[in-house]
C-alpha cells in the first residue's frame, strides 16, 4: 500500500454516507456505488482509502491512481447549438459547397448568399432572409401604384411619376440582384442572376432611353399604342423586381425549414445538469461545466443532460427523438444512457463519459452539417446542364427578338414586341430549381434521417444505398446485444439464486466478459456478493476462490479436469447448450459440482423482424463473422439466415465484400467493432452500430444511433424515398423550363394571340424555385416505417 505525506484531497472521495445510514463507497476506476462492507478490495492512497467492485479495478488502480483520480479535461463545448458559447462560423453556398468562407455574403459562383455551415438553435433570424423581407415590402409598396397607374393609361403625359416609382424598386430594393449578376459576368461564372439582371436591366434600360431620348429610337418604336411615344416598360422591371424579391423572401424562409428537424433536436438538450459534489451535495451547473466522469442525477421526467452510462438506480427512458424506437428502454445500472432523451418516472444516478461535441447529439450537429452540404453524384446531370443553359437561354432569346423584329405576320409594332418576348425568355428561364432541385432534397433528408437516428456522412451515401442489393452483417454487436448475459441457470443440491451468487462472487474479480455476465446477472436479480480469499485465475479456464469458506471453482469443463471434479449427468446438458449457441460455465463447491450456467450473446428482439423486411424489399442477407462455425450457424439458423461464412479475420471480412462486388453485387455491410473496419470501408454503403468503435463509424457513411437493424430498414426506405425526390425535383426543373421558354418565347401566338409578358414570367420563375423547394420538404413528413 502506499503510504505517502497528506496532499491536496482527490477530486473524488471514496465513502459516501447513504440515508439509510449505511456506508458506500464509489470505486474511482469504473464509477460504480458499492457497499464498503461488499467490496472486493481496497487501496490506501495519499491517506485516502479507496474501495473496488472488482480485484480488476483494483490492480487498475493501484497502477496508475492519478489516471483515476484526476479525469481528463472536458472536450471542446458542441458549439452555440447546445451552449451560448459562440464559434468561429463559416459559411458556404447551398448550391456549391465547395465554397467556404469565414463571414456571410454573396457566393462568388452563383451569387446565392452564403449559409452558416454550423446548424445552431439560437443562431437568430436569416440576416439575409430579414433584409430581403424588407426589400421585398418597400419595392411592393412602390410597384402597386406602378400598376394602378399602368392600368389606367395615367403615365402617357406623365413618365417623371414612372420613373420616380420604378427607380427606387430596380436600382435600391433590387440592388443585391443587379450586384450578383454584374459579379456574375464579372468572374464569367453565369447563373441565375445573370439572366434576372439582363432582363430587368433591359427593360428598364431600354425605358431611360425612350424617356430621355425618344428621338432617337427607330421610328417603329414611336407606333406603340398609337400615342407617337415610345413604349416605357418601367413598370414591368419594378414588378419583375418586387416578383423575383419576393421568391427570394419564399425561397430563404423554405431552405431555412431544411434545419428544421436538426434545430428542434438540438432544443432537447437541457441546458444544466444535477451533479452529485465529491461531499455528497448536489449542484445545479450548465451543461458546458459537466466533465467527463461527473456523477450526475437525473430525476423522473427530466432530460438526461449528456451520454454516459447508469451508475445507479433504474427507470424507462424515450429514445424516440434520437432513435426513432418509440417505445421507452429500460435502464439498470451499467447500461449506456444518451444525452437529450427523456427519463420516465424512475430517478437514477449516471456518470458522464461523452460531453460537448464527443456526445451523439454532437455527432449528430457534426455529421448532418457535412451531409447537408455534400454532393449526390446524381447532381452532376444538373451541373452539365447548368453549365451551358445560361449562354443557350441568351442564344434562344436573342432568336426570339430577331423573330419578333423581323418575321411578318406578328402583332405591331414589332421592335416593342420583339423586346418583350426576349426579356421574357431570359426571365422565366432562370435556373435557380434546377441547382436546388438536388441539394434541397439532401438537407431535409439528412435532417429526416438525423431524427430516426439515422446519421448520413454524405449526399453519395444515400444515393448508393437506394441502390444496394446485398446487405453483408456482422453477428456480434449487430445481429447480437455483444454482450453476454447469463440465459440458463441449471442447478444441482443448491437453489438457482445460491448457484448465481457463488459464481458472481468469485468472478468479480476477473476481467473476462464472461465474469462481467455473471456479476450483471447477480446485480439485476438483487443477489449481494460477499467477499472472497485466495482469489486465483487459471488462464483459459476459470477462476477460484474461498467463499464463506468453502472453495468454488467457476470454469469450463477443462477446469474441472484439472481438479478431478466430475461432471457426471451435467454433461449431457452442456452438450445442449453449446448446440444452442451457448458457453457453458460449471460450479463446484468443495470438489463437487452444483451446478452449471449457460451464458450467450443474446440476439438483439428486432434483428428478426428487421431481416424479413429487408429481405421483402429484395436485398439478399450474407453474414461474415469471426465466431466459430458452431455459433454461427445457431444464430444464422434462429434468423433465417442462408449464406454464413464464419471464422474470419477482417482482412478476409473485406475481402468477402470485394468479391461479392466484383460478381456485380452492390453491396451494403452492418457492422461495430473494430473487425468490421476494413470490411465497412470496402462496401458501397458501411453502416456502423452507433455503440460500436469509433473506427468502425469513421469508416462507415451511415451510422445508427440505436444499435439494431430497424436502422437500416429506416435509411433504406430514407434513401429510397430521396432519390424519388430528387428525380422529381430534376423532372419539375427540366420540365419547367422546356415549357417556359418557348412560351416566354411566343410559342402560343401563332395559335391564341396569347403573349407571356415579364411580369408573368418573373412569377412563374419564383414559382419554380419554390416548388422545387416545397418538393424537397415533403420527406421532412416521411414515414420510416415499412408498409406491409
Amino acid at each position: 500500500m502506499d503510504h505517502q505525506h497528506p496532499q491536496q484531497p482527490p477530486r473524488r472521495i471514496s465513502k459516501l454516507r447513504v440515508a439509510s445510514g449505511g456506508e458506500t463507497a464509489r470505486d474511482p476506476v469504473c464509477g460504480m456505488i458499492i457497499s464498503v462492507a461488499e467490496a472486493a478490495g481496497q487501496h490506501v492512497h495519499e491517506g485516502v482509502t479507496y474501495y473496488f467492485c472488482n480485484l480488476g479495478c483494483l490492480e487498475k488502480f493501484r497502477r496508475e491512481p492519478a489516471r483515476y483520480l484526476n479525469p481528463a479535461a472536458a472536450p471542446e463545448p458542441m458549439t452555440a447549438a447546445v451552449s451560448s458559447i459562440a464559434v468561429a462560423a463559416t459559411y458556404t453556398c447551398p448550391m456549391h459547397p465547395e465554397v467556404s468562407r469565414d463571414r456571410p455574403g454573396p457566393c462568388p459562383i452563383c451569387g446565392m448568399a452564403l449559409e452558416p455551415r454550423q446548424i445552431t438553435i439560437d443562431e437568430g433570424p436569416n440576416p439575409e432572409l430579414v433584409d430581403m423581407t424588407r426589400r421585398f415590402w418597400f419595392a411592393a409598396a412602390l410597384s402597386l401604384p406602378l400598376l394602378i397607374i399602368d392600368m389606367a393609361a395615367l403615365w402617357q403625359d406623365q413618365p417623371w411619376l414612372q420613373v420616380l416609382l420604378a427607380t427606387p424598386v430596380v436600382l435600391g430594393a433590387g440592388w443585391p440582384l443587379l450586384k450578383r449578376a454584374w459579379t456574375s459576368v464579372v468572374s464569367r461564372q453565369p447563373n441565375m442572376f445573370t439572366l434576372i439582371g439582363l432582363g430587368t436591366g433591359a427593360a428598364f434600360g431600354f425605358s431611360v432611353v425612350a424617356w430621355l431620348f425618344p428621338d432617337r429610337l427607330p421610328a417603329a418604336f414611336a407606333m406603340h399604342g398609337g400615342s407617337g411615344h415610345p413604349p416605357l416598360y418601367f413598370e414591368s422591371a419594378a414588378v419583375i423586381t418586387t416578383l423575383v424579391l419576393l421568391g427570394q423572401v419564399l425561397e430563404l424562409r423554405a431552405r431555412g425549414a431544411t434545419g428544421g428537424a436538426i434545430r428542434a433536436l438540438l432544443g432537447l438538450a437541457p441546458k444544466t445538469a444535477r451533479v452529485i459534489q465529491p461531499t455528497g451535495g448536489e449542484t445545479d451547473v450548465a451543461l458546458t461545466d459537466v466533465h467527463p466522469g461527473d456523477l450526475l442525477r437525473v430525476r423522473p421526467g427530466e432530460r438526461v443532460p449528456t451520454d454516459g452510462v447508469v451508475i445507479e438506480g433504474q427507470s424507462a427512458v424515450d429514445e424516440s427523438m434520437l432513435s426513432g424506437e418509440p417505445l421507452p428502454v429500460v435502464k439498470a445500472p451499467g447500461a449506456r444512457i444518451i444525452g437529450a432523451t427523456i427519463n420516465g418516472s424512475g430517478g437514477f444516478v449516471m456518470r458522464a463519459d461523452r460531453v460537448g461535441a464527443d456526445s451523439v447529439l454532437g455527432q449528430i450537429v457534426r455529421l448532418v452539417g457535412e451531409a447537408q452540404r455534400s454532393r449526390a453524384p446524381i447532381q452532376r446531370l444538373a451541373d452539365r446542364v447548368s453549365a451551358v443553359f445560361v449562354p443557350a437561354v441568351v442564344v434562344v432569346a436573342a432568336l426570339a427578338f430577331v423573330a419578333w423584329w423581323l418575321v411578318p405576320g406578328g402583332p405591331e409594332p414589332r421592335l416593342p414586341h420583339a423586346l418583350v418576348a426576349a426579356v421574357s425568355v431570359l426571365i422565366i428561364a432562370c435556373p435557380c430549381a434546377l441547382g436546388l432541385a438536388t441539394p434541397m432534397s439532401i438537407m431535409v433528408a439528412a435532417g429526416r434521417g438525423a431524427s430516426a437516428g439515422v446519421l448520413i456522412k454524405n449526399a453519395e451515401t444515400l444515393e448508393r444505398l437506394a441502390a444496394v442489393d446485398t446487405l453483408v452483417v456482422d453477428k456480434t454487436g449487430t445481429l447480437t446485444e455483444g454482450k453476454p448475459r447469463l440465459a440458463t441457470i441449471k442447478s444441482a443440491g443448491v437453489s438457482d439464486g445460491e448457484l448465481v451468487r457463488l459464481a458472481a462472487t468469485v468472478e468479480r474479480g476477473s476481467e473476462h466478459p464472461l465474469a462481467g455476465a455473471l456479476v450483471s446477472a447477480a446485480q439485476e436479480r438483487g443477489i449481494s456478493l460477499t467477499a472472497t480469499q485466495e482469489w486465483e485465475s487459471i488462464p483459459g479456464k476459470g477462476v477460484i476462490g474461498s467463499v464463506e469458506g468453502r472453495r468454488v471453482a467457476v470454469g469450463s469443463r477443462a477446469l474441472l479436469d484439472e481438479l478431478k471434479i466430475d461432471v457426471g449427468s451435467l454433461r449431457l446438458d452442456a452438450e445442449a447448450l453449446r448446440a444452442d449457441g451457448q458457453t457453458v460455465v460449471f460450479v463446484a463447491v468443495a470438489a463437487r459440482v452444483v451446478g452449471l450456467l449457460g451464458i450467450a450473446d443474446q440476439i438483439r428482439p428486432t434483428s428478426a423482424a428487421a431481416l424479413q423486411t429487408l429481405r421483402a424489399q429484395g436485398l439478399r442477407i450474407v453474414m461474415l463473422t469471426g465466431d466459430s462455425r458452431g455459433t454461427a450457424d445457431v444464430v444464422a439458423r434462429k434468423l433465417g439466415i442462408t449464406d454464413v461464412r464464419a471464422e474470419l479475420l477482417p482482412a478476409q471480412k473485406a475481402e468477402e465484400v470485394r468479391r461479392m462486388q466484383k460478381s456485380g453485387a452492390v453491396v451494403a455491410m452492418a457492422g461495430d467493432g473494430v473487425n468490421d473496419a476494413p470490411a465497412l470501408a470496402a462496401a458501397a454503403v458501411g453502416i456502423a452500430m452507433g455503440s460500436g468503435a469509433d473506427v468502425a463509424m469513421e469508416s462507415a457513411g451511415i451510422t445508427l444511433v440505436k444499435s439494431d437493424l430497424s436502422g437500416v430498414v429506416r435509411a433504406r426506405i430514407l434513401a429510397q424515398a430521396t432519390m424519388r425526390n430528387i428525380r422529381q425535383n430534376l423532372w419539375l426543373a427540366f420540365v419547367y423550363n422546356a415549357l417556359g421558354i418557348p412560351l416566354a418565347a411566343g410559342a402560343l401566338y401563332p395559335l391564341f394571340g396569347v403573349v407571356l409578358g415579364p411580369m408573368v414570367a418573373s412569377a412563374a420563375m419564383s414559382l419554380s424555385s419554390v416548388s422545387v423547394i416545397a418538393n424537397a420538404l415533403r420527406l421532412r413528413s416521411l414515414s420510416l416505417v415499412e408498409k406491409p
